[in-house]
């Protein structure tokens, strides 16, 4: 399968001013980590993501802006030309603060609301951070960038997520990224009592196929490959009538995408910790190129159970991070897809 480089995510620093429930991190930091890449060695990553093909660089933490050299890092990378974007909690954002990004180049930035209501919202973000949250994204819209909201959706929160789409186009997002709740970090203390069935999984991609095939606003379904299944079944009539088949439009861990820790250490994507290799010691070139890891999930021949056995395994992939929190195997099958391959013969 091409693997084709489109974007990197890079948690700059694990510091960060909040402490949500859901976090995939558990060790988020008051402070900056004395571990993280300086100034120097961010300068010299993003000399090396230049030279592989320009990226994406989304600028992640923590919180990004939190990391009191972030204007100069992000400066260096737009003066190489690649294209720069940013994921914050929004809770820092000032007037000021979105007209320097602006300035700086960052042209697409996503913000996280996890409820339509502050109360829902506060419960996995802490108290009052719905309204700060919603100035922080008004500032960076007026400041002329592009707003993205991002929704974790949970058992907690799956009821308002009709409601958090009318609020988004009224707000005038760009898009709406729903995420499936995956299992890591602070993520796994709330797995049993927040995560959806693999029966509400099914009805809410339904949902999301049908906005978005009525809606003016975009939305996606993130971290939920199987959606391409459920589309292909709603719209074609068949689950395996996908179109461009081999294109993988599911999961793009290691195959599109790419996450590089605060420490410099090169993973699939946020949520799945394999290491694939440490920007410290080896070329990020040469690690997105010949990483054992990246090679495995490129070969969707490789996917084991009912994945393995799904016709749209090249276009779906499954969510490696799940069938890896399920079998501590990041080939394993998604165990939160409702599809039956064996039963469709």
């Amino acid at each position: 399968m091409e693997a084709t480089l489109r974007r990197v995510y890079w948690e700059t620093t694990a510091g960060c001013n909040l402490r949500c429930i859901h976090c995939r991190r558990v060790d988020a930091l008051w402070r900056p980590s004395p571990d993280e890449l300086t100034t120097a060695e961010g300068k010299g990553l993003i000399d090396q993501l230049a030279s592989a093909g320009k990226p994406v660089l989304i600028f992640s933490g923590g919180e990004p802006l939190s990391r009191k050299d972030f204007f100069t890092l992000a400066s260096y990378a737009r003066n190489l030309g690649l294209p720069i974007a940013l994921a914050t909690n929004g809770t820092l954002v000032t007037e000021a603060l979105a007209q320097q990004l602006r300035e700086t180049g960052i042209y697409y930035a996503s913000v996280s609301l996890d409820g339509a209501t502050p109360a829902t919202h506060d419960r996995f973000r802490g108290k009052d951070n719905f309204a700060r949250v919603l100035k922080g994204f008004w500032n960076l819209k007026q400041a002329g960038i592009k707003v993205q909201i991002n929704y974790t959706v949970t058992k907690d929160n799956v009821g308002e997520v009709p409601k958090m789409y009318e609020l988004a186009q009224a707000f005038g997002a760009h898009a709406l990224y729903l995420f499936l709740l995956v299992p890591v970090g602070c993520g796994v203390q709330i797995a049993d009592s927040h995560i959806l069935s693999t029966e509400q999984v099914e009805e809410w991609l339904k949902w999301v196929v049908q906005t978005d095939q009525k809606g003016s606003l975009p939305i996606k379904a993130i971290c939920a490959p199987q959606y391409y299944r459920v589309e292909a079944a709603m719209l074609d009539g068949n689950s395996a009538a996908v179109k461009a088949p081999g294109d993988r439009k599911g999961c793009l861990a290691g195959i599109h995408m790419c996450f590089i820790s605060h420490k410099g250490e090169v993973y699939p994507c946020g949520y799945l910790p394999s290491v694939c290799g440490d920007v410290r010691k080896v070329p990020f070139k040469e690690i997105w190129g010949k990483s054992e890891v990246f090679q495995e999930l490129r070969d969707p021949e490789l996917l084991k159970g009912k994945c393995g056995l799904c016709p749209i395994k090249a276009v779906c992939g499954g969510c490696r991070a799940r069938g890896y929190y399920a079998y501590q195997d990041l080939l394993a099958e998604e165990p939160f897809c409702a599809f039956e391959p064996q039963a469709a013969h």
